[in-house]
């Protein structure tokens, strides 16, 4: 079954991406998209904020220790939900509907049995695998607890990202932001109940985190289910489909391997960090933490540049798969550039916000003073993944990253960090890899994906 796209009246959510003036598209993609983000950072940062004012810096380093951990082993999992956004786009911008149903149930079912799967083995392995990071001793308990109340909410997880990705990849960016702020309102809630009140701390904080997860999944399940547009979803059709899997594996999968193997490089940096002890732990928790607002902002602009290249390649517009490119490309320059120096000229008070101690603060101001001027160009990086994978390249953007990134910086620990084991060492990775990975990527977009969009005819 297909329809003429451009045709086709968007529904009240969808937003037309092969049509009209890019820029303000975007921004109406992107806007709710970074509200969106804010609020799943909220989560975390409520976790922080109460652990951290009401347990105390061990309990504190706990609970932000664990976030390389988490992502090193959903980001294999959750990348199939990019390949699954992907997918879902493309066939909505070329009109194939019947395609697009059969990749929206695929990816819902896949989600239900991944998430699942993940939940168990993270669960199993969070302590050996904290223990192979040097978690602190006066830490790894929490920092275990934490985890696996984490991973029993894997399932929940799963499910929403994914039915959030079918949402995006039709331009709806609106309703998974009405349905964080509800389940964000019950995570602060539970947050405050649970640590306060029973003075559960680290395992409060978990519960409350995987409650709300649990809330957003019931939201977006029911939107899915009640709608009466092209994404309803079906229970009946849940199944499977072979072509559509693999489609999302052929996108989805070099993404999460990246993300992972992305991870791993993470998880190694924060080893190298464990080493300092718990106040230099907390401190980078706190940094990383408020340094987050500013990702997602930037983030946002590689989810607007692959969705809007995938529904354009699939109109078969490659003139406005390139001009999606250069307007993110300058959207995210401004947006990580103006917040990283305002959010670095406030580091002071908003790492107060967190925790209290002096030698938290400053140990956290270390890292933010290199990261936060150069945040943009992990922006920009990002932005030229997203543009890679929406036009089907999958295999070149996730070797250009791990070679770039992640093996820039393994190499950079064992060199000179090892030489100069200093945090400001440390946290030079960062950039450099950014810088590094951005430049290549742009060239080989230049070099390879020029001859793919000039094949492109539009669908009529």
């Amino acid at each position: 079954m297909r329809i003429l796209h451009r045709n086709r009246r968007p529904g009240r959510y969808e937003i037309d991406m092969t049509t009209g003036p890019l820029i303000p598209k975007i921004l109406q993609f992107s806007l709710p998209l970074i509200l969106t983000g804010i609020l799943q950072l909220l989560y975390n940062a409520a976790d922080v904020i109460v652990v951290g004012n009401f347990a105390g810096h061990t309990a504190l380093a706990a609970v932000s220790s664990t976030g390389s951990l988490i992502n090193l082993l959903v980001n294999v999992f959750m990348g199939l939900s990019v390949g699954a956004s992907v997918v879902i786009a493309q066939s909505y911008g070329a009109g194939d509907v019947q395609r697009m149903r059969k990749a929206e149930h695929t990816a819902m079912t896949l989600a239900l049995f991944m998430g699942v799967g993940v939940g168990i083995m993270g669960f199993c392995v969070a302590r050996p695998l904290l223990l192979w990071m040097d978690s602190p001793a006066d830490v790894i308990d929490g920092a275990t607890l934490y985890v696996q109340i984490y991973f029993l909410g894997m399932p929940a997880n799963m499910l929403y990202n994914f039915g959030a990705a079918t949402l995006r990849a039709l331009g709806d960016t609106r309703r998974p932001l009405y349905y964080l702020t509800i389940s964000g309102l019950v995570n602060v809630a539970l947050n405050l109940l649970l640590v306060i009140v029973f003075h559960m701390a680290v395992a409060g904080v978990a519960i409350a985190t995987v409650i709300s997860q649990v809330v957003s999944m019931v939201l977006v399940l029911l939107c899915l289910l009640r709608s009466h547009g092209v994404m309803k979803l079906e229970l009946k059709e849940c199944r499977v489909d072979r072509r559509s899997a693999l489609e999302m594996i052929r996108v989805g999968l070099p993404a999460g391997i990246q993300g992972s193997l992305f991870s791993i490089s993470n998880v190694l940096i924060q080893s190298s960090i464990n080493s300092f002890g718990s106040l230099v732990v907390a401190g980078n928790g706190v940094a990383s933490n408020i340094e987050g607002f500013v990702y997602t902002a930037m983030n946002a602009q590689h989810q607007a540049c692959m969705t809007f290249a995938s529904q354009n390649y699939g109109a078969g517009k490659a003139d406005r798969v390139r001009s999606t490119l250069w307007s993110c490309l300058g959207i995210v320059l401004v947006i990580g550039l103006g917040m990283g120096l305002l959010v670095y000229a406030f580091g002071v008070p908003l790492m107060s916000l967190y925790n209290q101690d002096p030698e938290v603060i400053a140990n956290g101001l270390i890292r933010m003073s290199i990261i936060l001027p150069t945040y943009f160009l992990c922006g920009m990086m990002d932005v030229m993944v997203g543009q890679l994978r929406g036009i089907g390249y999958a295999i070149m953007p996730m070797i250009v990253s791990l070679a770039g990134a992640c093996g820039l910086r393994v190499i950079w620990i064992l060199t000179f960090f090892a030489a100069n084991p200093t945090l400001q060492v440390l946290y030079a990775s960062y950039p450099i890899s950014w810088g590094v990975t951005f430049a290549i990527h742009l060239l080989c977009y230049l070099i390879v994906a020029g001859k793919k969009l000039k094949q492109l005819s539009p669908r009529s």
